[in-house]
């Protein structure tokens, strides 16, 4: 009967924390490469649950594409640094991402590379940092 107390919150608790981990599956997003762009910022939205960043970058055509980049949330991002006029529309950056693995043009920022040099983390890790599916096992 003891055993029937502790079991029952336990899987209460794992039954209400699924959503969660769906929430932050890496489904979308090809987390064995990256890729890194410069570009130049449209839009920068400080909101939860995530940040978001749009950038226009040029392709090797010379065409514009329109990127846009998630990175974590914002009491995540104070905690890394950032604020939310860290950007600006204009600003000139460099973008180190996880791709979408459809091929567009959106990703997840692992870091960011300001006008002034200053490196910012997304919060989804940093660039040679091992991946969370790549982490030591214990």
């Amino acid at each position: 009967m003891k055993g029937l107390k502790v079991l029952t919150p336990a899987i209460g608790v794992l039954i209400a924390s699924i959503p969660l981990f769906a929430h932050h599956g890496n489904a979308a997003y090809d987390s064995k490469n990256t890729v890194s762009v410069k570009g130049t910022v449209t839009e920068w939205y400080w909101a939860n649950p995530h940040c978001l960043l749009q950038f226009d970058v040029k392709d090797d055509k010379d065409q514009l594409v329109h990127w846009a980049a998630e990175t974590s949330n914002p009491a995540d991002m104070v905690n890394r640094g950032w604020t939310k006029l860290s950007l600006k529309p204009g600003d000139q950056i460099s973008v180190t991402l996880e791709p979408a693995k459809n091929g567009k043009p959106i990703g997840r920022v692992l870091e960011i590379v300001l006008p002034t040099g200053q490196k910012l983390s997304g919060g989804f890790g940093a660039p040679g940092a091992p991946k969370s599916d790549d982490a030591p096992k214990k």
